[in-house]
């Protein structure tokens, strides 16, 4: 058995723009040196898919990641230092399991299903005022969808986020290992902290959007209850608004990028919801959005190799689907294929993603009928692009089409 530390192993230069524009060529490469294990300047990288699933269903052996990062961004005592170190994926244990209980019932497929009207309504009204134009940003435009769905959901009036959508731009920076972003991470997440608690604190004064019960009125409810205390339900709700915003937001650019190179591909689209089932699984596969990280708790043994203690720990999730072993004619996209290896761009285990199944009902209707007000798609491709660790994806995505005028043909689902 060999340590990691004493391996010769490939180094994936992960902070860079040209990593970030394109990493595939780059964990290949790193592939052909050591079948399953990178090191890089954040940590280890677990570049293998079937390595990926075995050490996300081995939770016992590990710590909460994020005081690592907390030394990395050197962001102890920090208000987004506090925030990181309490928000749902970044704890463990009873706590987690006590907060996670709380939120799984308005989480569920059902729940999702259930809101499927809201979600066309949301998407239908910013295809009317964007779709005349043109040309726009798709990812500006892609940025007000989830976030307007989840405003619904937890009855905020979707006007409200236009003040703050900056700062849930660069919560989304969270994760990128850059203690540069410091400063705006702690400008933004002071701007969240003082927008829930006034979302709350109006709530609590009886001012409310509707009269039907929502997702604020069940944590209200919990905390009367002794369920909550205050600083988790803060955390709570920015991590709902800040999750509710940047990950659908940016796997929707990234389809859009891809249909706009296949327009018989997102024509289909525009035709059948089922067709936009198969094009979100192929690009979960094809190119997604979040790497994932864990800090071990322990020295790991796996295939002859001892990770230490407090090593961190990376899973390129949103990159892996293109690794050969893991799929056949793996660089094309074919939404028509049978997966023999189910992409997992939720994670698995304990922290699986409690949004997944809202956020794949929102593309599906988003898509769908996007592609019935849009025809002759074209793109000159993406701007620029996110930085890879955190929440990667495109940073810019200028489009161009015919609107189609008519509503006759977008109201059928």
């Amino acid at each position: 058995m060999q340590r990691a530390t004493e391996l010769d192993l490939p180094f994936l230069d992960v902070g860079q723009d040209w990593f970030a524009a394109d990493p595939y060529p780059h964990f290949a490469a790193a592939r052909d040196k050591h079948p399953w294990l990178a090191n890089s300047p954040i940590g280890y990288l677990i570049n293998d898919y079937r390595a990926i699933r075995e050490f996300f269903h081995s939770e016992e052996q590990y710590a909460p990641p994020y005081g690592g990062l907390l030394d990395v961004m050197k962001a102890h005592g920090t208000a987004w230092g506090r925030f990181q170190t309490n928000h749902m994926l970044a704890i463990a244990g009873e706590r987690h399991k006590r907060l996670r209980s709380i939120l799984a019932p308005s989480f569920t497929p059902r729940q999702a299903n259930r809101n499927r009207g809201i979600m066309r309504e949301v998407i239908s009204d910013l295809l009317d005022e964007w779709v005349p134009k043109g040309a726009f940003d798709f990812e500006e435009f892609a940025s007000y969808f989830p976030i307007t769905v989840m405003c619904r959901l937890i009855g905020q009036s979707p006007e409200a986020i236009r003040p703050i959508r900056s700062s849930l731009e660069t919560l989304g920076l969270s994760v990128c290992m850059d203690p540069s972003f410091l400063p705006q991470l702690e400008e933004a997440t002071i701007v969240l902290e003082n927008f829930v608690n006034a979302f709350v604190a109006d709530r609590r004064a009886g001012r409310r959007l509707a009269e039907s019960e929502d997702l604020l009125d069940l944590l209200l409810r919990n905390q009367e209850d002794g369920g909550l205390d205050d600083s988790e339900l803060e955390n709570i709700l920015i991590f709902l608004f800040v999750a509710g915003y940047d990950t659908s937001k940016n796997i929707l650019t990234i389809m859009m990028a891809l249909l706009a190179d296949r327009p018989e591909k997102f024509a289909r689209c525009g035709e059948s919801i089922d067709y936009c089932r198969k094009v979100i699984r192929e690009t979960f596969r094809y190119m997604s959005t979040a790497p994932a990280m864990r800090m071990l708790g322990r020295d790991w043994e796996y295939r002859g190799v001892m990770l230490p203690k407090d090593s961190m720990i990376w899973f390129p999730l949103n990159v892996i689907g293109r690794d050969p072993r893991v799929a056949e004619d793996a660089e094309t996209f074919d939404p028509d294929r049978i997966h023999a290896n189910p992409p997992i761009p939720f994670g698995l285990g304990a922290h699986i993603c409690l949004g997944q199944y809202i956020a794949k009902a929102q593309l599906e209707e988003g898509l769908h009928l996007i592609a019935q007000r849009i025809t002759n798609l074209r793109s000159s491709g993406p701007a620029a692009w996110r930085p890879y660790p955190g929440t990667w994806g495109i940073k810019g995505l200028p489009i161009r089409f015919d609107p189609v005028e008519t509503t006759a043909a977008w109201i059928a689902v």
